[in-house]
């Protein structure tokens, strides 16, 4: 009987039917214009939009889409229509609206989009820098001896942290990852392990610069400068409690850039470098207690950036507080993405090292102004990292991202080097001026500021192009062309070493040693734009085989 009537109901009102199939072809109708909307308007929506289908209009069109011949079925029909509408429910998914972000803006919006995403993203690098600098100008004002015990100071506290930046790399490539899979659990235990191996290097610091940081520095300094060991050694032993503070951190810092977060690391970044100045100008101008109140004030500055990075994880609804030990094939997974990564950074932490370690060799004075030289010019540096991690974070979907386009790639590096470019002048300009225009900022002792403005020229080139140089190798990191850049990079080093070898060696005195940074510089410039340029390179090659794409997936 209820069969019968479900039939009548289809046979005898040809108009009910009519009715029900042109309200379904209105509702299509519909959905196709809003994707078509949808599609023109792209760069309006976020960069990525769900959209789901409504399972009421899914079953009504399949109802109003059955022929005549199917109206009265047997049960073995309706059975398999049963199990067809039971699979389509299965698969449907979200559609997935991508929008081009930066891709089909015109380079001068690029531009401004690019310095939106990194403006906040500039306090991860500067915070270690800046902190130092302020030591740098505090220092400086009451002591030349001290100031020249913070070259080798610095060197075993801010250069050494560098070699660890595999482990923000790794944080960042992790996290990212696992929030893609929309997984909050494996997004906590990355962060819990990653968090763990940053303490474990943190203590490892922490013991080897208490039982053998007198040890580093004096065969860091040389039996000519053993006068100044005793500053330098408090000042390490001081800033070297805060080793497991530091690391966490960075993993803390790196999380938060993984889920796009760059407001957090500004933050720390603005109360931790409060903390550090008026700590110093209490401790050192006030108190008297010299280079070791500048060594407390960073180390209780890090301290607390540290601890606001990872309440701002808890705040995102992850327990930053909690620690995993990894297995053995995640401590693997997380070497063989940092491996080369850390033999570049090892290479720039060495080049930099040796750098230093001439300056020593040649005197107090002369450490002391190539001290206040370096410092500036890290400064600087940084403020070009942000274009780094915009390549890191952009480039990939042109390069290996389903919407696959290497002219919006070059388009997005051409912004990048522009920046770098604009950048490196402004850098170049103000990082010259204040050494040369106010010298006394950082030291009262003409002969020192002597020997400051002796390599003014060498510090003005050097700096112009490390913005630009970031930007390349950022490019290159985001490619995974990851073996070019840990061989280029050592290349580079070995070939700065021998030529540091050859100018300390004939007697060139700082200023040779600084035109061999020059060099260095340069050298890493050419060989980075020369890569990308190439037909074979990341930028021109459409070769990219399916193997690959699983590859970089995986990675």
């Amino acid at each position: 009987m209820q069969v019968k009537t479900f039939a009548n109901h289809f046979v005898s009102s040809p108009n009910s039917r009519l009715k029900l199939l042109s309200q379904s072809l209105t509702s299509c109708s519909k959905t196709f214009l809003i994707s078509t909307t949808l599609q023109r308007h792209s760069s309006l929506l976020p960069s990525r939009l769900c959209i789901f289908a409504p399972k009421d209009h899914r079953k009504r069109f399949i109802t109003t889409c059955i022929s005549s011949s199917q109206e009265f079925a047997s049960e073995n029909d309706i059975s398999d229509t049963s199990v067809s509408l039971s699979e389509e429910k299965e698969e449907e998914k979200a559609v997935e609206v991508k929008t081009e972000g930066l891709a089909d803006q015109s380079i001068w919006n690029q531009i401004k989009e690019i310095m939106k995403f990194t403006g906040p993203a500039t306090g991860l690098w500067i915070c270690g820098p800046l902190m130092s600098l302020i030591d740098t100008a505090v220092i400086g004002q009451g002591s030349s001896l001290e100031l020249a015990a913070l070259g080798p100071g610095t060197v075993l506290c801010d250069n050494m942290s560098y070699i660890f930046m595999f482990l923000s790399i790794a944080t960042s490539n992790l996290v990212a990852t696992s929030l893609t899979k929309q997984d909050k659990n494996e997004v906590q235990h990355q962060i819990s392990v990653l968090l763990f191996v940053g303490l474990a290097c943190g203590f490892s610091m922490l013991i080897f610069t208490k039982f053998f940081g007198m040890q580093a520095l004096f065969a860091f300094t040389g039996s000519k400068n053993v006068h100044i060991l005793p500053a330098a050694n408090k000042y390490v032993q001081i800033r070297g409690l805060a080793w497991p503070a530091v690391l966490t951190g960075w993993v803390a810092q790196s999380a938060s850039l993984g889920m796009k977060d760059s407001w957090g690391p500004l933050k720390a970044l603005v109360v931790a470098s409060a903390v550090n100045g008026i700590g110093d100008i209490v401790l050192c101008r006030f108190l008297g207690y010299g280079i070791a109140g500048a060594a407390w004030a960073t180390m209780a500055s890090q301290v607390i950036a540290a601890y606001m990075m990872i309440i701002n994880l808890n705040q995102k609804g992850y327990n930053a507080f909690t620690i995993s030990i990894p297995l053995p094939n995640e401590l693997l997974a997380i070497f063989e993405l940092a491996a080369p990564v850390f033999v570049m950074m090892m290479s720039k932490v060495a080049f930099f090292t040796l750098l230093t370690y001439f300056a020593t060799s040649m005197g107090t004075i002369t450490l002391a102004a190539h001290q206040v030289m370096i410092q500036t010019l890290m400064m600087c540096t940084v403020w070009g990292e942000p274009l780094a991690q915009t390549a890191q974070s952009f480039m990939p979907e042109f390069l290996y991202g389903m919407n696959r386009n290497l002219a919006k790639a070059r388009m997005l590096l051409k912004s990048l080097v522009i920046i770098g470019a604009i950048l490196g002048v402004l850098l170049a300009i103000v990082g010259t001026s204040v050494p040369w225009l106010f010298p006394n900022i950082f030291t009262p002792d003409k002969v020192i500021v002597q020997e400051m403005h002796k390599v003014l020229v060498a510090y003005f080139v050097a700096l112009i192009v490390t913005p630009a140089i970031l930007s390349l190798e950022g490019t290159l990191l985001a490619g995974r062309d990851l073996k070019f850049v840990s061989f280029s990079m050592s290349g580079c080093f070995s070939l700065g070493a021998l030529a540091l070898l050859l100018v300390s060696g004939k007697g060139y005195g700082l200023p040779g040693c600084w035109y061999v940074l020059v060099g260095f510089q340069w050298t890493r410039f050419f060989l980075a734009f020369q890569r990308l340029l190439s037909p074979t390179g990341i930028l021109y090659s459409e070769n990219v085989s399916k193997h690959q794409l699983e590859k970089l997936k995986a990675a």
